[in-house]
């Protein structure tokens, strides 16, 4: 024999019993050892732990194994693995119930060698399945404090049918590294889950990226700017310009954060830009939105909004304002005026539009600004817990009026979001831009207008109105004013009355075709004896030579508004419009 064979001889013990104990050792450290690398190089626990409860019961010699998990916020346990005569695998039971119930909630391993006699046995389990438990092995699976489930085994084959205190002892072993396995494997599947939700909410940033719309150049009239507080934004901006040269524009806020917020911003926003292609009047547009989002949006939520048409040629601004923070109009002078909502926030009443749809106001910017924005701004922290406030915005855009628009956007902004504050809500802004609108007639300075040329003397009223003939009215009365403080007679004032309404109409329906969104300017002046009406408006421009009154013996409806104006005038003439095209009328009328 070698050195070497006695030397292992030597390492074996020699008493059996000694032997038989030590093999078995070395059995249930090669048992932990597979499950431990089986646990550790699968990708599928469920089938892990199958394997795990095979593995203990046919070393155990059990006629049974079955393998519970605590579900349901710890009211539960369910079955996910099972070996043995009798199938359980889904079955589940409370927590609190039975000897695995007993187990679990204690932490605590046991033997139950006459399950009949225990109180705590469950036999629900036997009459449902037809089989018989007469013992019971059951061990804990915990880490620490925290309970995991159990492993039961049932019955032991041969012998006195009894498990023994090391078939425990090695059951507690396995519990320990299964318990371990699942933490571990849960661990990693949450941190899976993490990673899936991240790729997915900057998927669904990057989705809500492109819906917002794509910078346009420096003196385009209409600008937004856009900042999460997380991911993901309830907030949404939108403009675009359609086939007549008017640019449809909204502002929304969602109510809410995360996905639902972000998935019902992305179906208001398109649902906008769908639609407001085709309905140019906001109000009904945002009664047509309302509609949709009342059928299908989750309960509870809802979303303040204002939408707008504005006119870059007139700078007439048509908003609805539903349920929103009012937007602030700034005007050439510096003034500030505030928009109120006139209706709720879309997705609480579905009966809107059946109520008149939501209220339109119009606006003429006249070279000013006007600034929309969600309560991100004016409730963000600018430091210490203050709030910036609707005052502090305006403060904001005054101290950066000399700047272009963006950078004003930007500026209210950055302020808010500075240094490492977390951002409280989403901040949204957006401009409708009036001042840079090329050559309009209502804001240049120094330019002589056909009139002025002429020294056509003082003027006595100077205003604008759109295009729509429920203004005629105002402008009768107007005219009618000016006339009488100027002392004219019943008859002179009259006939400028007349006049001008016929000229107004005309203007209306021949040069505006009917538009609503058209600009007539109006100008009286007094010149010595003379009164001097102008009226001008930025359509296209007419021939002259074919405007002529109609024969009056030629019988048919309408077309006698310029045979009125010259019958009821001293001249009815057209001058050569200043720069911006369109047409300019003067009459002038005798006031001895």
């Amino acid at each position: 024999m070698s050195k070497q064979q006695t030397a292992e001889n030597a390492s074996l013990p020699t008493d059996p019993q000694v032997a038989v104990a030590t093999e078995q050792a070395y059995d249930q450290l090669e048992l932990l050892s597979e499950m431990g690398q089986d646990f550790a190089s699968t990708r599928d626990l469920q089938a892990s732990l199958l394997r795990a409860v095979r593995h203990i019961s046919e070393y155990t010699d059990a006629e049974g194994g079955a393998l519970f998990l605590l579900e349901g916020a710890g009211e539960t346990l369910k079955c996910h693995a099972c070996v043995g005569a009798s199938e359980i695998t889904g079955l589940t039971m409370p927590s609190d119930k039975g000897i695995v119930g007993r187990c679990v909630q204690g932490n605590v391993a046991e033997i139950v060698r006459d399950v009949q006699n225990d109180p705590g046995f469950h036999s629900a389990v036997d009459e449902e399945t037809g089989f018989t438990t007469r013992s019971i092995l059951c061990a804990p699976l915990s880490v620490k404090d925290e309970h995991i489930g159990a492993i039961e085994l049932i019955n032991k084959r041969g012998g006195d049918g009894l498990f023994t205190n090391e078939d425990l002892t090695l059951l507690q072993a396995m519990s320990a590294s299964a318990a371990l396995a699942i933490l571990n494997a849960r661990m990693a599947e949450a941190l899976v889950e993490q990673e899936r939700l991240a790729r997915e909410l900057e998927l669904a940033a990057e989705i809500q990226r492109s819906l917002l719309p794509t910078p346009k150049d420096a003196d385009f009239p209409v600008s937004g700017v856009n900042m999460p507080a997380r991911t993901v934004s309830g907030d949404f901006f939108d403009f675009f310009e359609l086939d007549d040269g008017r640019i449809c524009f909204n502002l929304g806020d969602v109510s809410g954060k995360g996905m639902n917020a972000a998935l019902l911003m992305a179906k208001t926003a398109s649902l906008f830009r769908c639609l407001g292609k085709t309905l140019d009047q906001p109000g009904r547009l945002l009664a047509r939105i309302n509609e949709e989002i009342c059928e299908t949006a989750t309960r509870g939520m809802f979303v303040t909004m204002v939408g707008g048409i504005y006119n870059p040629r007139t700078g007439i601004v048509r908003i609805a304002n539903a349920g929103h923070e009012p937007p602030l109009f700034h005007d050439r002078d510096g003034e500030f005026t505030a928009l109120e909502a006139e209706a709720p926030p879309l997705g609480i009443m579905p009966d809107l539009a059946d109520n008149g749809g939501i209220p339109e106001a119009e606006l003429l910017l006249d070279g000013g600004i006007l600034y929309i924005f969600t309560d991100g701004v004016t409730e963000g922290y600018i430091g210490d817990g203050q709030e910036l406030t609707v005052d502090g915005l305006k403060a904001l855009l005054v101290e950066n009026a000399d700047k272009p628009v963006d950078d004003r956007l930007n500026a209210v902004v950055g302020r808010i979001n500075s240094g490492d504050r977390q951002l409280r809500d989403d901040l949204t802004m957006l401009a409708v831009n009036d001042s840079n609108r090329i050559e309009a007639p209502r804001r240049r300075r120094g330019a002589k207008s056909a009139n002025e040329e002429k020294g056509d003397g003082e003027t006595l009223i100077s205003l604008s109105i759109p295009s729509l003939p429920d203004r005629l009215k105002l402008i009768r009365t107007v005219v009618s004013q000016v006339a009488q403080v100027r002392e004219c007679s019943e008859e002179v004032t009259r006939d400028l009355v007349i006049a001008v309404d016929e000229a107004l109409q005309n203007v209306i329906r021949h040069a505006y075709g009917g538009s609503p969104d058209g600009v007539i300017d109006i100008t009286i002046r007094r010149a010595g004896n003379l009164l001097i009406v102008l009226i001008r408006d930025y359509a296209e421009t007419i021939d002259v030579a074919k405007v002529k009154p109609r024969d009056l013996n030629d019988i048919r409806p309408g077309g006698l508004g310029t045979h009125f104006m010259r019958e009821t005038m001293d001249e009815v003439e057209f001058l050569i419009s200043p720069d911006g095209g369109g047409n300019l009328l003067r009459m002038t009328k005798q006031i001895s």
